[in-house]
């Protein structure tokens, strides 16, 4: 609204322009009374009383005998890897998991044994760089102490991906992650690995894991383990209406990226 002082001498006003300034008014002082009407508050009803958690069973006996240990918390000298500057980024990711796998072959194993294609293609990857199963490792402080950490992946046999962190520490690395699973996506989400898994026998569903830096026992623990329902990756046929002519070469900018994607937040 202009807000310009009025002229000196005023026109005069015939009688259709003051009837169209008033009605201007009216309109204008309604428009104005709709929108403090719009923004006030209203009533949302009763609000429910809140009820605390009811303890069940209160004199079970506690607990003695130490449950089934599934690796959780176990952390690994690197051997034979030397790292004076800390910087995550000269170690070589192959000859890292080359050296974990030179102390420990059975490292990579499934319900049936050993993988040992996996085995052999990393002991390859020199030679043989395109079968490869070690991935294009990233980088993230994942433990708050302003040191980026060495994320790998490592696809092996039954479509399982093999997960390690490994933390610069005194000249060296330390794996302070492992993990092994029908891995579908990993994502960054602050300082904490979000892994994404197959969910066996429900279909619909996919593990969630977040894994996250515990000081106290110096390692990455499974902070967060939960079930989500999913979403069904919509088919192309359903995607694409009926009748609509499919997308040539030409329409495809070149240079698109490519179909891997990359965790998020990751550098």
């Amino acid at each position: 609204m202009s807000r310009r002082p009025p002229p000196t001498a005023t026109p005069p006003r015939s009688r259709r322009t003051r009837t169209a300034v008033r009605a201007a008014v009216l309109l204008s002082a309604a428009v104005l009374t709709g929108c403090g009407d719009a923004g006030g508050l209203e009533s949302a009803g009763p609000t429910p009383t809140a009820a605390g958690p009811v303890r069940l069973w209160p004199d079970l006996p506690p607990v003695t005998a130490p449950p089934y240990d599934y690796g959780e918390g176990e952390t690994e000298r690197v051997p034979d890897i030397r790292l004076p500057s800390g910087d995550v980024r000269e170690a070589d990711p192959v000859a890292v998991v080359q050296a974990e796998l030179k102390a420990d072959p059975d490292q990579f194993r499934g319900e049936d044994g050993v993988y040992r294609t996996t085995v052999r293609r990393i002991r390859e990857c020199r030679e043989r760089p395109a079968q490869c199963p070690v991935l294009r490792p990233y980088y993230r402080d994942l433990t708050g102490d302003g040191l980026d950490e060495l994320i790998v992946a490592v696809r092996m046999e039954e479509q399982q991906t093999g997960l390690r962190v490994y933390m610069p520490e005194r000249g060296g690395l330390t794996r302070i992650m492992s993990d092994e699973d029908q891995v579908v996506g990993v994502q960054i989400a602050g300082r904490s690995l979000v892994v994404r898994a197959v969910s066996a026998g429900i279909p619909g569903y996919e593990y969630r894991t977040t894994w996250t830096w515990e000081a106290r026992q110096r390692a990455m623990l499974p902070a967060s383990d939960e079930i989500v329902r999913v979403r069904p990756a919509p088919s192309r046929s359903s995607a694409r209406p009926s009748g609509s002519p499919s997308p040539s070469r030409s329409d495809t900018p070149s240079g698109s990226p490519s179909a891997e994607a990359s965790p998020s937040g990751a550098r």
